[in-house]
């Protein structure tokens, strides 16, 4: 697999920055109210659930767009797009099964986004903070199984889910942080190098 160390490639670091920053926001307020509704399945929490893969095909676009010189990542990065839309369609099915079939579509959504995550973060090493993403990626394979397992407990919740959103959103903050040290410093502050 070959990386990308093209200038295009080092040209959009500021971009994902921005981008890393908005994901890390969005999931800690996410994960928040996600935690506040996480049991029983309300309406709400389906519409939180849904929310997420569609931020993420929102970001995927982003990525994408700013990604042009760079057509390895962006056909991963439309993949991404194409899987984000099937779970939010397969989340908002599932829920009129309840919480263990929510479960098991969020699992299975976390585990093929993680390896698609995965990818892009190897093909992009040379960027710079890209170590964060492919552990996130790792990670949210394995926790989909965990999600797929937990939807057979006695009396399962979305508590977990929350947690994994934080996590994953720490990880967008590292690679925000962390990226391109030699590029053009991101417009948020919490960004700057």
């Amino acid at each position: 697999m070959t990386t990308v160390e093209s200038p295009a490639a080092r040209g959009n670091a500021p971009v994902l920055r921005v981008l890393y920053f908005m994901r890390f926001t969005f999931a800690g307020v996410w994960a928040a109210l996600l935690f506040v509704t996480r049991s029983p399945l309300t309406l709400l929490a389906v519409g939180l659930l849904v929310l997420y893969p569609l931020f993420d095909v929102g970001a995927a676009v982003v990525d994408a767009y700013a990604s042009r010189g760079a057509g390895v990542v962006r056909g991963l990065l439309c993949v991404n797009i194409v899987i984000s839309l099937c779970g939010a369609m397969g989340l908002a099915i599932a829920a009129h099964s309840g919480m263990p079939a929510v479960l098991r579509a969020w699992g299975a959504w976390a585990i093929v986004s993680g390896l698609v995550q995965l990818i892009v973060g190897v093909v992009r090493r040379r960027m710079g903070g890209q170590w964060p993403m492919m552990l996130a990626g790792g990670l949210s394979m394995l926790a989909g199984w965990s999600f797929i397992l937990q939807a057979s407990a006695p009396d399962p919740d979305l508590g977990n889910v929350a947690a994994y959103m934080v996590l994953g959103g720490v990880f967008f903050l590292i690679s925000c942080l962390r990226l391109g040290p030699r590029s053009t410093p991101c417009a948020c502050s919490a960004c700057s190098s």
